[in-house]
């Protein structure tokens, strides 16, 4: 192996039979949230909630289920040549290995860019003000038939959602929510939020921001271990929940009982479920952190 790949990291050198066993544990685990996903899809099925987390969040169901151990791992036995077909990976003594010098150069500043942004928000004080309003913007004042989930109903008419969006002060802080308020709705917003100033305005209170952890560590793949994938999609899957019981829709019907945000009680339930979230995503978001200063560390470990 060249010098120019040698890195003073230790490495951890996984059997064949150690890292076969992950793999079956992680692919298990994620297609208890795949398998349904693509029997709807087969039928032609859709579902307002979990559609969201494999459409919004383009990342198929297969590479979802794809195992990969993350850095500074070496596979070992035969079966380990398989992962060559990526052109992350290399050779190296005894087995097979990420090759983090491989790293592009523009993959490398988005790493940079997503590096200062997961601190930013990791630092900046968590607000939990916001109550879930934004569902209720992206339905202001829209017709029947713009609502986004229309085959589903609204549980107040559309003279008291426009009554509880004006009540309440609107203060999302999350530009990939924002971008879907309806053009009246936008105005009453606290802030007018920017892809650009994204790095100075959100904040880890945020449920939309802990569900993006998914998307960052995806976005890393293949260098992500799939365990935090795994892990960051089971917190963003908890938090979709959420955020529909929260939203106007009756979805009552699928099992999903509304969280009535118009009421103080249901106010202090999603906060107190929002302020479990921000606790949850800390950990992931320090490990996505982690992940990101060894790939900017720019090369891969030798054998």
């Amino acid at each position: 192996m060249s010098a120019s790949l040698q890195a003073p990291f230790a490495l951890s050198r996984l059997p064949e039979s150690d890292w076969l066993a992950q793999r079956r544990i992680h692919e298990s685990r994620v297609r208890g949230w795949t398998d349904p996903h693509q029997a709807r899809a087969s039928r032609g099925d859709s579902h307002p909630v979990w559609d969201f987390l494999f459409s919004y969040y383009a990342f198929r169901p297969a590479w979802l289920r794809q195992w990969h151990p993350g850095p500074d791992v070496v596979l070992q036995g035969d079966e380990s040549i398989a992962f060559l077909r990526w052109p992350e990976y290399q050779r190296t003594d005894g087995g097979v290995v990420l090759n983090l010098a491989s790293l592009p150069g523009k993959r490398r500043d988005f790493v940079q860019w997503l590096s200062g942004l997961l601190r930013a928000v990791q630092q900046r004080p968590a607000f939990f003000g916001c109550f879930g309003l934004h569902e209720w913007a992206m339905v202001y004042r829209q017709t029947p038939e713009q609502v986004r989930h229309a085959r589903w109903p609204l549980r107040v008419s559309p003279d008291e959602l426009a009554s509880i969006v004006e009540s309440n002060t609107l203060c999302c802080t999350h530009f990939d929510a924002y971008r879907f308020f309806t053009e009246p709705a936008r105005p009453l917003n606290r802030h007018a939020l920017t892809r650009e100033a994204a790095p100075r305005q959100e904040q880890r209170g945020c449920l939309h921001a802990n569900m993006d952890l998914y998307k960052w560590a995806f976005k890393l793949a293949p260098y992500t271990p799939s365990a935090l994938v795994a892990d960051c999609f089971a917190l963003a899957w908890d938090i979709r929940e959420i955020d529909m019981r929260a939203s106007p829709y009756d979805l009552r019907q699928l099992g999903f009982e509304p969280i009535p945000i118009e009421t103080a009680d249901g106010r202090a339930h999603y906060e107190l479920l929002q302020r479990e979230f921000c606790t949850r995503g800390e950990p992931l978001r320090q490990r996505l952190i982690q992940l990101c200063d060894r790939l900017l560390e720019g090369t891969a470990p030798g054998g």
